[in-house]
């Protein structure tokens, strides 16, 4: 079934303990259709500069990601800088430069109108409204967020959440959101503002999904190292939403299989720098994981 992000186009500057990468392709517009797009046809919205290296994304329109939203305006593309940490659960923001995002005002094309699912990506509350009021009926809308949003247009934030159906978020911003300490706690607060289902992201413990009042986790992939987690949660919400649209289905069962998928995409996302590693994998080596995924969590 059609699928539509609307979020960022960015080319990010990432140090880690051992390497630095300059003017990588990143954006949470991008890890989300280069994961989805293993799975589903993506239809995708963002905006981009006269910089832009076009070629540097070609393996998404072989993948069936249709770039007809992808409005080049004059000037910079968005650019953002970050530093890791000897444990890479932990980084620092050295800057970020909105540019031509930063009058992004998005504008759906017609023959994206009807796509079925739709992933708002985390941008302004404002823009998220915006989107949905240019959409046809969509059959799930899934929305992304952070503090940002939750402390600075909070007004907005919840108007946008009355009409979702799950929201994607951490632990910390869970906690913000509902002013509740617990993070159980917090959870189970969320749908009364809207959403019928919550999803947590816990970084290297995995994440969580809270659905029809029943919990479900899945751990996040024990890898033996980690190069970059730059774009796991937006890979995330690309594999979980990519194996939905491939489905059609979003009865319990399958969002939990979903979840299932979302972590591994996101396993393989923090393999490389960049798209690197999701640019050439393959559906073999996802099965082959989601394998292990059961034999791991199964009892």
């Amino acid at each position: 079934m059609s699928l539509l992000v609307v979020g960022s186009i960015a080319y990010d500057t990432i140090e880690t303990p051992t390497t630095k990468v300059e003017d990588s392709l990143g954006g949470s517009a991008l890890y989300f259709s280069a994961a989805a797009s293993l799975f589903s046809p993506v239809n995708v919205v963002g905006v981009v500069g006269s910089d832009f290296d076009a070629s540097k994304i070609s393996f998404l329109k072989k993948r069936g990601v249709n770039l007809d939203g992808l409005y080049m305006e004059s000037g910079k593309t968005f650019r953002w800088g970050g530093r890791y940490f000897d444990d890479m659960n932990r980084r620092e923001t050295l800057f970020t430069y909105l540019n031509v995002f930063e009058r992004f005002q998005p504008v759906i094309p017609e023959h994206y109108k009807k796509s079925e699912f739709v992933f708002l990506a985390n941008i302004d509350p404002e823009l998220q409204l915006d989107v949905l009021n240019q959409i046809n009926n969509p059959k799930l809308i899934v929305l992304d967020t952070m503090n940002f949003w939750i402390s600075g247009k909070r007004k907005e934030l919840e108007e946008v959440l009355k009409v979702v159906d799950i929201i994607v978020l951490n632990d910390e911003e869970a906690k913000e959101l509902t002013g509740e300490m617990g993070l159980i706690k917090a959870t189970k607060a969320i749908p009364a503002m809207g959403p019928k289902s919550v999803i947590v992201k816990k970084g290297e413990h995995g994440a969580m999904l809270y659905h029809e009042n029943e919990f479900f986790f899945v751990p996040a992939f024990p890898l033996d190292s980690v190069v970059d987690p730059t774009g796991a949660g937006d890979s995330f919400a690309g594999g979980f939403m990519g194996y939905l649209a491939k489905t059609g289905q979003i009865d319990q069962a399958t969002l939990k299989k979903a979840m299932v998928y979302g972590s591994t995409i996101a396993s393989f996302n923090v393999e490389d720098f960049s798209f690197n590693r999701l640019e050439n994998l393959t559906m073999k080596e996802i099965k082959e994981r989601v394998k292990i995924f059961k034999k791991m969590t199964f009892f």
